[in-house]
């Protein structure tokens, strides 16, 4: 649990050696431990902006991030904090702070986009933190975001005329959170007060014209609008004075301007009571081993030379969850089975009932537990795993049931086979004394309880071992004419043809019972797998309609504006995302 994790203090995730990113196994230890969902929230920005202090208070800290006090950037790659959530006891707040972006010192800029890309594919809330105003420059200088279409893919392959639009990312894209540092100006527009997040969405309107400059003007902006349907903006005014800037993380909140503390208060209240868990398209959360997995997919895409796609990277946590999937289920079923199954069965239905009860519940851990199960492979392979358990069972039943009922033939007979060595049987009369005491030693054995489904079939096979010497005693009995010992062949023919049909008619009818319990099972796991896919097709459906409404209002909001091009292209996104959703709508589960 989350609870059981101590970080004193943040380790580095993802180094940024200027070369190449590399991932740190110290926090893939510590995620992999984090068995709670994870609320993510990072933050990106130029250096020497404060994000570090943000990020402090977040984790409750007046210390841990490296703050710097000089013009040198401190942070390099992305350092990963993980907290308990203060407002969310069953949850963890991972807090990921970035290397600033834009450090002169280093000598390529290449991996900046990919540490900006990263933090957008990692986390459910993403903070841009900037100095100043948004003017012209702060845009400007967000122009990572208009790279992203070429940094990230959603999807692993294209048909040929296909495009990815902002649908596909807003699946899976974090809140958007603009923090605005040292901000001087006063909130106004028009002689009218007005919020941050107004302030926010006035800066984002877009320019009429079709020159460079304006292209230039709208592109991050339109980006802005397009990936982050949900946007937020916070102020903050200069915390003291700028000498003493360098002791800020020294200092306490009421040596510092009460507007300011009030500030950072609001953020981080906004930060814990609004950030999402992290999930994936279809509902599914994240906890520390999958972002784990998410972060390996990631930066191995990068470092091998291609875009790191959310798709592969779903694909690739599937893989691993629903193997995991299978063991937990079949660990689940041998547990019922050992707790509930006493060997031998009285019947093979008991046995089969007891394996259908144990199946049934280890396609529902199965179920809970995986996801993106493409062709159902995984199931398959557990309905297999399944199947070959149900056939050792049945072995096994039939094994346990061989040996007790031999034990016992074994125990209640042995007088008789001495009598017989003795010769007791050999003498007039002794073929009548000898069927007399069979039969009182049959009913014996017929009357112990527990024998099994072999119960018949060994006593028939013990019998049939003994026919050679039950005839030579019946031959050789003086008191009986030929033609009485006659009738008496033909009447232990009779019972043994009797007994075989019986035997014949018990095999068939298990076969029967096998055949119908193969359907059984099938039916159970296309009902389950039926009712995940109904779930996941909501989930979905739910998805698609809060983008195309997003969409639609980000449309009209175009055209009240007067971009008609604009709104035109987003008509052709709208229409893309109501063919998916038809589609969804109208699959059907093959399996």
């Amino acid at each position: 649990m989350a609870s059981d994790i101590h970080m004193p203090g943040p380790v580095c995730l993802i180094e940024n050696t200027n070369t190449q990113l590399v991932v740190n196994p110290e926090a893939l230890k510590i995620l992999s431990a984090i068995t709670q969902p994870v609320v993510v929230v990072a933050i990106v920005g130029l250096y020497r902006t404060g994000k570090s202090y943000l990020m402090n208070k977040l984790a409750g800290q007046q210390k841990g991030f490296s703050m710097g006090s000089t013009v040198q950037s401190h942070t390099k790659g992305i350092w990963m904090w993980c907290v308990c959530h203060p407002k969310k006891p069953n949850y963890t707040l991972v807090l990921l702070d970035t290397e600033g972006l834009g450090d002169v010192e280093k000598g390529d800029n290449q991996n900046d986009s990919w540490i900006f890309a990263l933090a957008i594919l990692l986390s459910s809330t993403f903070v841009y933190n900037s100095m100043g105003t948004i003017n012209q420059q702060a845009m400007d200088q967000l122009h990572y975001v208009t790279e992203l279409t070429e940094k990230i893919r959603a999807k692993s392959s294209l048909d040929a005329n296909e495009v990815e639009d902002s649908a596909d990312f807003v699946s899976f894209f974090p809140d958007f959170v603009w923090t605005l540092r040292d901000f001087s100006l006063e909130l106004e527009a028009d002689g009218q007060p007005i919020s941050a997040d107004e302030y926010l969405h006035n800066s984002l309107k877009l320019r009429k014209g079709t020159s460079p400059k304006d292209k230039n003007f709208n592109q991050p902006r339109l980006c802005i609008r397009k990936f982050f349907p949900k946007k937020k903006c916070f102020i903050f005014h200069q915390p003291t004075h700028w000498k003493k800037l360098r002791q800020l993380e020294t200092m306490h909140d009421d040596e510092l301007d009460p507007e300011f503390v009030k500030e950072a208060a609001d953020f981080c209240s906004y930060i814990f009571s609004k950030s999402k868990v992290k999930t994936l398209s279809g509902g599914i959360q994240i906890n520390g081993p999958r972002l784990e997995t998410l972060v390996l997919s990631y930066v191995d895409a990068i470092s091998s030379g291609d875009l790191p796609c959310m798709e592969n990277a779903v694909l690739a946590l599937a893989k691993i969850e629903n193997s995991a999937a299978i063991k937990k289920a079949m660990a689940h079923y041998d547990q019922q089975m050992a707790e509930k199954v006493h060997l031998p069965t009285e019947t093979l239905q008991e046995l089969l009932d007891l394996h259908m009860a144990g199946e049934k519940e280890a396609i529902e851990v199965f179920i809970k537990n995986s996801f993106k199960d493409v062709n159902h492979l995984f199931q398959n392979e557990l309905a297999a795993q399944l199947a070959r358990k149900r056939d050792d069972f049945c072995k096994e039943n039939m094994k346990a049931s061989s040996d007790r009922c031999s034990a016992l033939l074994k125990d209640i007979f042995h007088s008789l086979e001495e009598d017989i060595e003795q010769g007791v049987y050999s003498k007039p009369g002794g073929y009548h004394l000898l069927m007399q005491t069979m039969h009182e030693l049959k009913k014996k054995y017929l009357q112990e309880p527990r024998k099994g489904i072999q119960s018949e079939e060994v006593l028939q096979t013990y019998l049939r071992s003994k026919e050679s010497v039950t005839d030579a005693i019946l031959q050789t009995d003086q008191t009986l004419t030929e033609k009485e010992k006659e009738i008496e062949v033909q009447r232990v023919k009779a019972e043994s043809a009797g007994a075989a049909a019986k035997m014949l008619e018990e095999m068939q009818k298990k076969n029967q019972q096998m055949m119908e319990e193969k359907e059984r099972s099938y039916q159970e796991h296309v009902k389950q797998l039926t009712e995940k896919v109904e779930k996941e097709k909501a989930q979905l459906m739910a998805e698609h309609e809060r983008a195309l409404s997003l969409k639609l209002q980000e449309q009209a909001m175009l055209l009240k504006e007067g971009f008609q091009n604009e709104s035109r292209k987003f008509q052709r996104e709208i229409e893309n995302l109501k063919k998916t959703m038809a589609g969804l709508q109208n699959s059907c589960i093959l399996i």
